[in-house]
């Protein structure tokens, strides 16, 4: 029996010329007038991404530093005057302690190859514009996480390049100038024009900053999946699998260090401090290093800012909300071991 249309028909007798036949003989005439099937192909949103040219980087990255420009101003600049001790306190944070930890951690895991320079340029770019928004769901210091952003981002054209050439020199050769003049085109004359018009043309401010948002997370995408989706074929392979854990160890541990190291006794800042300086050391530019790495270091090694912006953000979020939510990290052992905890007090 044949089932068309929702009805039984009676296979044909006599040498097949029943329906049964005739479907049959027209079978081929349809696979050749429709063509042949093409074999289904998975992740149909990820292979989009691979139609993004690198070219269209810059400009994406620059969108999202002309976001952080309109919200600035003179007097933000003035502040740090005011509050020289966090501020430095982060800034080396940033910029001393991230780099070493990125060393460390390449060393205990052995980064292969493909993802080392990738991985060490991750480490010494500036901080996440992202880590404000952090600051504010943590109850944090929203200022200094503003400040530490703008600082670390417009020096980033100088440490940046001198940072990746001291620890991947060796490995890759690496261009400083010309890595100094992409970061000057993509970062600092997007963040000057934004605080020229926020300062001199607020009317243009109020029309553009509601769709800035929109615009910052339409370029991070592209920033984050154009390289994950050239590189899906390394990315699952074993080597791949080796790169997510070190990544999620570097963030995890730069989360820590940011936080104790304003604790130490010599710099013992105010907890919402702390907080700001933990949420600005864990969370960096790794639409910045993506960039850099495509230009400079080869595709392949934009990988590892790729999955580091996913990682970052889940988890310096997850650690904001906590924070947000009245607890503390002290806090952290007696969720998991309360009747131990219930005894040390007593």
């Amino acid at each position: 029996l044949l089932q068309r249309r929702g009805r039984c028909l009676p296979v044909g007798r006599g040498g097949g010329r029943g329906p049964l036949r005739g479907g049959l003989r027209a079978a081929p005439a349809r696979r050749r007038r429709h063509g042949r099937r093409r074999p289904r192909q998975p992740c149909h949103f990820l292979l989009s991404f691979c139609r993004v040219s690198k070219e269209l980087y810059a400009p994406a990255l620059g969108g999202i530093m002309l976001s952080i420009g309109i919200k600035l101003s003179f007097d933000d600049f003035a502040l740090a005057f005011k509050r020289p001790v966090p501020l430095s306190i982060g800034y080396m944070a940033q910029y001393m302690l991230k780099p070493l930890l990125g060393v460390l951690i390449a060393r205990v895991f052995r980064m292969p190859s493909a993802f080392f320079a990738g991985f060490m340029l991750t480490c010494c770019v500036s901080g996440a514009q992202l880590s404000s928004y952090a600051s504010f769901l943590g109850k944090g210091d929203v200022a200094l996480s503003i400040l530490l952003t703008t600082y670390s981002t417009i020096s980033s054209v100088i440490v940046t390049p001198i940072l990746t050439g001291l620890l991947i020199g060796s490995v890759v050769p690496v261009n400083g100038i010309a890595m100094a003049k992409s970061i000057l085109q993509v970062v600092l004359l997007p963040v000057t024009l934004g605080l020229l018009l926020n300062t001199y043309a607020k009317p243009v401010v109020n029309v553009i900053q509601p769709v800035m948002p929109f615009v910052a997370m339409v370029c991070t995408s592209l920033c984050i999946g154009s390289p994950l989706a050239i590189n899906r074929t390394m990315l699952l392979s074993s080597q791949g699998f080796m790169l997510l854990l070190p990544i999620v160890t570097f963030h995890i541990a730069a989360f820590v260090v940011g936080y104790w190291v304003s604790k130490l006794p010599q710099l013992r800042q105010e907890e919402p401090v702390c907080r700001t300086i933990s949420v600005c050391t864990g969370m960096q530019s790794s639409t910045l290093a993506g960039l850099l790495a495509t230009q400079f270091l080869g595709i392949s090694q934009a990988v590892p800012a790729a999955c580091s912006v996913v990682v970052m953000a889940i988890f310096g979020l997850t650690l904001a909300s906590y924070w947000g939510s009245g607890m503390r990290i002290r806090d952290i052992p007696s969720r998991f071991f309360p009747q131990a905890s219930a005894d040390a007090r007593s």
